[in-house]
C-alpha cells in the first residue's frame, strides 16, 4: 500500500498557518507529500525547503486571479490548487491536509490500520476524520453544527475526483455528474488550528483571501462568536504543536455581549435539537459506505 498526502500552500507564514507542523504531522504516515505551491511574498517555500524530507515534492503553481467568485461555486482557485495536488499524487490512499490542520501521533497507527482495512474494498471512496476546530487559544474549542464535525479527507486515487471548492471533494460518474464521495469512518482526529491566530494575521489573511469567496471584505472580530459555540479543550495537542501554540492560562473569551447574527441563531436552534433528540445537525459532504 502506498499512501501520497498534499496541500496546497501561499503566503502562509505571513498568514499565520502551522503549515510546517502541519506536514511534519503527516510525513511519518505517507510515502510522498504533494505541494502545489503557489508565488509568495514570504518565506513559505524556504521554510518548506528547510523540513528536508525527500518526501517533500513541491509543485510551483499560478493562482487564476480572475475567476468570478460571484457564482455558486465560490473558493474555485482553491479547488483548482487543492486539485492540481491530488493530480499529482501517486499513491493507492490521497491525504489531503489543509496548511492549519494537523495529526495527532497517536492517531497515525489507527489511520494506517483503517487504509489496509478498505484498501480492497472498491466501495470505500473515502475515510472521514473527526474535527477539533481550536479556537481562540489552546483551551478552547468551538463546537456547533455550524462546525463541521466530520469530514472526508482520505480520497482512494483510483476513482476521478477533484475538488470544485476549498472545502470538499467531488466523484464524477460521469462527465456532467458528480457527487459526494462513499466513506468509511477513520476514528482518527483532525485538529484545526485557523482560529487560533493574531487579530492582524486573521485581518490580513482576509485581505488576501476573501476575494476568492466573497465581495465583502470585511475581517471577523475574534471575541465577536456565539458564547455558547466555545467550550474548554483539555485533551492533548499534538506534540508538534508544543512549540507552535501561544501558552493560555484560561479558555478563550468571546464577548459576553455578542449580538447574534441570524446563521448563528440557526445553529443555536440547531445545538438544541440536537440536544433534545439525539441528532447531528452539522453538514457531511460525504455519505456512508454500504
Amino acid at each position: 500500500m502506498r499512501i501520497s498526502g498534499f496541500t496546497f500552500l501561499r503566503n502562509a507564514h505571513m498568514l499565520g498557518y502551522p503549515f510546517v507542523e502541519s506536514i511534519r504531522s503527516i510525513l511519518p504516515l505517507v510515502d510522498e507529500f504533494v505541494i502545489a505551491l503557489g508565488a509568495s511574498q514570504d518565506d513559505t517555500e524556504p521554510m518548506v525547503r528547510a523540513i528536508a524530507d525527500p518526501k517533500i515534492r513541491i509543485l510551483n503553481t499560478t493562482w487564476n486571479e480572475n475567476i468570478r467568485n460571484d457564482l455558486k461555486v465560490k473558493g474555485f482557485v482553491y479547488g483548482q490548487q487543492k486539485s492540481i495536488a491530488l493530480f499529482n499524487c501517486t499513491g493507492d490512499w490521497a491525504f489531503y491536509l489543509e496548511g492549519d490542520e494537523v495529526l495527532h501521533e497517536d492517531d497515525l497507527p489507527v489511520i494506517r490500520r483503517t487504509m489496509e482495512q478498505h484498501l480492497d474494498n472498491s466501495r470505500v471512496e473515502a475515510l472521514t476524520f473527526n474535527y477539533l476546530h481550536i479556537y481562540g487559544n489552546r483551551l478552547t474549542q468551538a463546537c456547533s453544527p455550524g462546525w463541521y464535525r466530520r469530514e472526508a479527507r482520505v480520497l482512494r486515487n483510483t476513482i476521478p475526483a477533484w475538488g470544485p471548492k476549498g472545502l470538499f471533494f467531488t466523484v464524477l460518474d460521469n462527465p456532467k455528474q458528480g457527487r459526494y464521495p462513499r466513506a468509511a469512518p477513520c476514528n482518527a482526529r483532525i485538529f484545526h488550528y485557523g482560529w487560533v491566530r493574531s487579530q492582524s494575521q486573521l485581518d490580513e489573511k482576509c485581505r488576501q483571501v476573501i476575494k476568492y469567496w466573497r465581495n465583502d471584505s470585511t475581517s471577523p472580530d475574534l471575541r465577536e462568536i456565539d458564547p455558547q459555540v466555545l467550550v474548554p479543550y483539555t485533551g492533548p495537542h499534538p506534540s508538534v504543536m508544543r512549540n507552535w501554540l501561544p501558552p493560555a492560562t484560561e479558555p478563550y473569551a468571546a464577548n459576553p455581549h455578542h449580538v447574534l447574527t441570524p446563521r448563528e441563531r440557526k445553529h443555536r436552534w440547531m445545538m438544541h435539537l440536537e440536544k433534545w433528540f439525539g441528532l447531528d445537525l452539522a453538514k457531511k459532504h460525504y455519505t456512508k459506505a454500504e
